[in-house]
């Protein structure tokens, strides 16, 4: 029966491959077939091409906005969590903040942008911020909803029990909620990416978002689709990184409910 499982999980494994290969496949066809200029859209092939002649400032250029997208990703993992622990259990702040933190999001990001340019200037600062205010909304909501949606029952058995507040929150409260935080950790994660882009834009001279808005400019398609397809390659293997942690946080809860 393991072996069966192990081999229906590796098999599984291989439909996102297989699924990527087909699309660059069909991609590729498309381009040959209906002679598509490579101004317009470039071939996968040559787009891998302009990857590897350009492997040393791609990497670096890469470094910069991975730096942002995980910075980005801790800051709003902290501030998350401690907004969400002060509103499912503060009535006063759910009340007060909450209202506050949905504010926060009913405001435009690219209309904010600027702001930060002018208070912070070009550099780190501003990306992470933008990056924070696009990402951290997800944990808190999630977080929230993990938080607060436990039945009262196991509450009461392990307070008969003679549990005290902080064995209740963290053998109670806190395993409960963890699925919903994993889900906002990888909502946030992918949130992050794009925050990291959009700072990029307008508040960097560096990182994978400023070359492909410089390679637009200079009507270099081939370098933009290649800036592109690196940064949806992060984002995809980091949002499976925080898929992986959370196999290893919680994946017994599910086994033991088979």
């Amino acid at each position: 029966m393991k072996k069966k499982r192990s081999r229906a999980s590796k098999i599984a494994g291989l439909y996102p491959v297989l699924a990527v290969a087909a699309f660059f496949a069909i991609w590729q066809a498309l381009v040959r077939l209906f002679h598509i200029p490579s101004y317009l859209l470039p071939a996968p092939s040559e787009i891998f091409s302009v990857i590897y002649d350009n492997a040393g400032m791609l990497a670096h250029q890469g470094q910069a906005t991975l730096l942002v997208i995980f910075a980005s990703f801790v800051v709003s993992v902290i501030v998350g969590v401690s907004l969400s622990l002060l509103i499912s259990f503060s009535p006063l702040a759910r009340r007060t903040v909450y209202p506050l933190i949905v504010f926060s999001q009913t405001i435009p990001k690219i209309a904010v942008a600027p702001l930060f340019v002018i208070w912070f200037g070009f550099g780190f600062l501003p990306k992470l911020l933008i990056a924070v205010l696009i990402s951290f909304f997800a944990v808190v909501i999630q977080s929230t909803v993990g938080f607060t949606s436990l039945h009262p029952q196991p509450l009461r058995v392990a307070q008969s029990m003679g549990a005290t507040r902080m064995d209740l929150f963290f053998k109670v409260r806190l395993p409960h909620a963890l699925p919903n935080i994993f889900a906002g950790l990888k909502m946030a994660m992918a949130s992050s990416a794009i925050g990291a882009i959009v700072g990029e834009f307008i508040a960097s001279q560096e990182g994978l978002g400023y070359l492909v808005l410089v390679a637009n400019g200079q009507m270099n398609t081939k370098l933009a689709f290649a800036g592109m397809l690196i940064l949806s390659a992060m984002g995809i293997v980091l949002y499976f990184v925080v898929e992986l942690a959370e196999r290893f946080t919680t994946g017994y809860r599910s086994t033991q409910r088979k």
